[in-house]
């Protein structure tokens, strides 16, 4: 089994929801996002982003606005819609929910094998 695989696998399933928490902090332009992202070592390539931010777009998550640049041309920046705001919301109480039971196996499966190691000595 190919652990990068795995690794990139489990990335990609959280993706959505740190990209829709970055933007529920304010209206953020898409190289503010990638930033973020890779300050958290979650690395993304905007030949990525932006086709995610236009699915989100399209399904009434998000909306955005053009701002004239003074060094090239507008930009857009974008912002989460009320019903994102609702979406997100969900989605952060499954990821704590699942975080919580991930947690609660893990930790359960490393204090069995602490005691087991223990118990065998």
């Amino acid at each position: 089994m190919d652990i990068q695989n795995t690794q990139s696998q489990m990335r990609k399933g959280v993706l959505e929801f740190c990209i829709l928490s970055i933007i529920k902090k304010g209206e953020v332009y898409p190289s503010d996002i990638v930033e973020q992202m890779k300050k958290a070592n979650l690395h993304i390539l905007e030949g990525t982003l932006y086709p995610l931010l236009t699915r989100l777009k399209n399904a009434g998550l998000l909306t955005y606005r053009w701002v004239e640049s003074n060094s090239g041309p507008p930009r857009k920046y974008f912002v989460m819609t009320d019903t994102g705001l609702a979406f997100y919301e969900e989605l952060a109480r499954t990821w704590n929910e699942l975080a919580d039971a991930v947690n609660a196996i893990t930790q359960t499966n490393n204090n069995s094998n602490t005691t087991e190691n223990q118990t065998q000595l």
